[in-house]
């Protein structure tokens, strides 16, 4: 497909709109923080299987009676499947054998799938080592595409790459969606994605400089990103396609 957007054009616009989102986000995470699941903050997760349908409130109302604060009761799967997430209790790890009795007396024929417990200093380890992770595969980047490109390029990378991640972290912030594991990997696929479409598109504007002698900055700007639009936009289309399939 051959797209002729300019979007240079539009470059001031794209900017505070990002600026805006990158300020709303970091004040997001400065000032409520994040959510942090199970993995990084310790406590107690328990999977159960009803045989028919039950109102989550019910189960609220139980647990609420029988002196437990900070918990979480959803769906997860079918609506049937019930999760429950409790915050840890002064390292008590028999709270989730004290969950499922106490669910069994009021509904016999529930089934227990699983129960893991996190104790808060593994979660505390967790969240440590997760985010030394994140710092150190943006350096290596930043370090990568420097030595690939040039510095300039490896600056804009970065600012991209950060870009992404501190707004996806904002909108967890602001939404309170529980932060784990499973979206720190989330996140690192993100910055794979837009470090990929980042290196490619700058490697097609540095060709585009050296054969495009007779056009400004802007128009080689444009030029590069439009011819490499539609691979971008094949990329996202088929994870998207994965995501759905797995959603549905």
């Amino acid at each position: 497909m051959n797209f002729k957007i300019p979007f240079m054009k539009y470059r001031k616009i794209a900017a505070i709109a990002s600026l805006i989102l990158f300020a709303v986000s970091i004040l997001s995470i400065a000032f409520r923080g994040l959510s942090l699941g199970l993995d990084f903050s310790g406590g107690t997760l328990v999977e159960l299987t009803f045989k028919e349908t039950i109102p989550l409130e019910s189960l609220r109302v139980d647990l609420s009676a029988n002196n437990y604060e900070d918990f979480q009761v959803v769906n997860f799967g079918s609506d049937t499947d019930v999760l429950i997430k409790i915050a840890d209790v002064e390292g008590n790890s028999s709270i989730g054998d004290e969950v499922f009795d106490l669910v069994q007396s009021n509904y016999p024929e529930t089934e227990l799938k699983r129960i893991e417990f996190v104790g808060p200093q593994i979660g505390s380890e967790l969240r440590d080592q997760g985010g030394f992770g994140m710092l150190v595969a943006l350096g290596m980047i930043l370090l990568y595409v420097a030595f690939r490109f040039q510095y300039k390029f490896a600056v804009g990378a970065v600012v991209a790459l950060a870009h992404d991640v501190v707004i996806i972290l904002g909108l967890f912030s602001i939404f309170t969606w529980d932060f784990d594991l499973t979206v720190l990997a989330a996140l690192l696929a993100v910055i794979g994605y837009s470090l990929n479409d980042t290196i490619v598109v700058s490697d097609r504007i540095r060709e585009n400089f050296r054969s495009q002698r007779g056009i400004n900055p802007d128009e080689v700007v444009d030029l590069s990103i439009n011819q490499m639009l539609s691979r971008t936009l094949i990329t996202s289309l088929t994870t998207l396609l994965v995501y759905l399939h797995y959603s549905f």
